[in-house]
């Protein structure tokens, strides 16, 4: 009876992550792609060898990141939809607003 709860448990710790954690899984391949695609732009630079290019490649970077950081929050709120009240979706909103308009200028 307990070896029977036991797999019980684990069957549905295991459906847990699953239908909880793929939030958090596509956050964070989003942000391994992010570090693949600038540390290959690093190398790609260095490769190049001059400095008209790297700035040609660093300028296309400035569009990575952003939309890196766009793309995670809004699928982390999507995630947590369920745990949190509009107020708090409308304070999490002004502060990506505000992040932004800090990189801008």
């Amino acid at each position: 009876m307990y070896k029977d709860k036991l797999k019980l448990a684990e069957v549905m710790n295991l459906s847990a992550f699953l239908a909880i954690k793929w939030t958090l899984l596509v956050m964070v391949g989003l942000r391994l792609l992010s570090g693949f695609i600038e540390l290959s732009a690093a190398f790609l630079m260095l490769r190049m060898n001059s400095v008209e290019k790297a700035v040609a490649i660093n300028a296309m970077l400035a569009i990575i990141g952003p939309t890196v950081l766009l793309l995670s929050i809004s699928i982390g709120l999507v995630g947590m939809s369920d745990k949190l009240s509009l107020s708090k979706f409308l304070l999490i909103g002004a502060g990506v607003t505000l992040i932004l308009l800090g990189i801008r200028k």
